[in-house]
């Protein structure tokens, strides 16, 4: 096994581009399941711990930047994330156990790009921003832009995450929801996951709503068609049963092991009735 050490994100960005078969290790909690299946044999490695500046959360005007190898214990702990992305420390704290929780990164989560991601309702929501890097340069995408299905993204060929960008929601969301449904109440991939931020006028309409599945279709998904039917109306019985309708149009739920496409439906309109009927968080 050949293993290549990367200290700066130069370095890292050269070596990828030097052998583009070379497969990215960060935290390693979804790699050594596939390292133990024996699905990587014969590839070398690009470690990227060493790489301290992708480690860190920095505060930036309007917003926080996350390092790509920030932990999600790391997430749970930063006072400027727990005050400002709470959905997002949430949904950090009910990855696996604490062991997965204090290697599992989020750089890596994102590269993994599993349909069932639970911090990516969450960044959906919070309109995220995804930074690159390679040999050629550097470019961004908006979070929800990143997944081009079940465990593909659209990171170019030689491309790593080098951090993600969190702007801070203003004004201040009216209410916010974040929800797993697992067979356990832990350590449980999702059946589906949910987040959302919605934003009410004084006379209760609705300014904007942001509300994303998770485990619900081979990406996550914002819910285009409810968040734009609801846009400027009241939250009546009608206008959220119609909301609930909607939902399926976004939104592409299989059965499979884990549930039935059925059921991640029915719950998934549940929660979505659950946030919008609520009358706080």
């Amino acid at each position: 096994m050949t293993v290549v050490s990367a200290e700066t994100p130069r370095q890292a960005a050269v070596a990828l581009a030097k052998n583009p078969s070379i497969v990215p290790l960060a935290g390693g909690t979804d790699f050594m399941v596939g390292w133990n299946a024996g699905l990587l044999n014969g590839r070398a490695i690009l470690d990227l711990s060493g790489i301290g500046a992708w480690k860190k959360i920095r505060r930036r005007a309007g917003g926080v930047a996350v390092g790509a190898l920030a932990t999600h214990t790391q997430l749970q702990r930063h006072p400027a994330v727990r005050k400002q992305f709470p959905l997002l420390v949430r949904a950090c704290s009910l990855i696996g156990a604490a062991a997965i929780q204090n290697r599992g990164t989020i750089g890596g989560n994102i590269a993994n790009a599993s349909p069932a991601g639970d911090t990516f309702p969450p960044l959906a929501v919070y309109e995220a921003t995804v930074h690159l890097i390679s040999a050629n340069g550097k470019r961004s995408l908006p979070f929800i832009e990143v997944f081009a299905g079940v465990k593909k993204t659209n990171l170019r060929p030689g491309e790593l995450i080098e951090s993600v960008e969190l702007p801070v929601p203003k004004p201040a969301p009216t209410r916010s929801y974040f929800r797993k449904v697992g067979t356990r109440a832990a350590q449980a991939l999702s059946k589906t996951v949910a987040a959302g931020l919605l934003w009410l006028s004084r006379d209760g309409r609705v300014i904007e709503l942001r509300f994303a599945l998770g485990s619900m279709a081979p990406t996550v998904r914002r819910l285009a068609s409810t968040e734009q039917f609801l846009k400027g109306q009241k939250l009546t019985p009608p206008s959220i049963d119609r909301a609930c309708e909607l939902l399926a149009h976004d939104v592409s739920p299989i059965d499979d092991v884990r549930s039935t496409a059925e059921y991640r439906l029915a719950v998934s309109r549940n929660m979505l009735r659950q946030f919008l009927e609520s009358e706080h968080d």
